[in-house]
């Protein structure tokens, strides 16, 4: 069917910065919007970043001017770059996408795997 891979967290210190890559792959026809959402501990998992297949953004309040979502459909990927990392950036960073797949008329929505984002003081 389709998959995401989510890759790039890690641990690194306050002020620092770090590039997760998303990647979709399966029997994909098209790819509408892509974003990525964070759940820290106890919280709820919150949009972070959405870009249409035309190339429109949204970014949440928190994190403008410091994360940019880009995207490269020919690999089918979604990119978040995350500078100026600060210690509430910590949490589980979740890639989603909304898919048309082949033989189905209606889109779904997927999920990844989540990739860990620590971040120091």
């Amino acid at each position: 069917q389709v998959q995401l891979v989510e890759s790039g967290g890690g641990l690194v210190q306050a002020g620092g910065s770090l590039r997760l890559s998303c990647a979709a792959s399966g029997n994909i026809f098209r790819i509408n919007t892509m974003a990525w959402y964070r759940q820290a501990p106890g919280s709820h998992r919150d949009l972070v970043a959405a870009i249409t297949s035309g190339g429109r953004r949204n970014y949440a309040d928190s994190v403008k001017g410091r994360f940019t979502i880009s995207r490269d459909n020919a690999k089918n990927t979604v990119y978040l770059q995350i500078n100026s990392l600060k210690p509430e950036d910590t949490a589980v960073y979740y890639c989603n996408a909304e898919i048309e797949t082949y033989g189905y008329s209606w889109p779904s929505n997927y999920w990844g795997q989540g990739t860990q984002v620590t971040v120091s003081s």
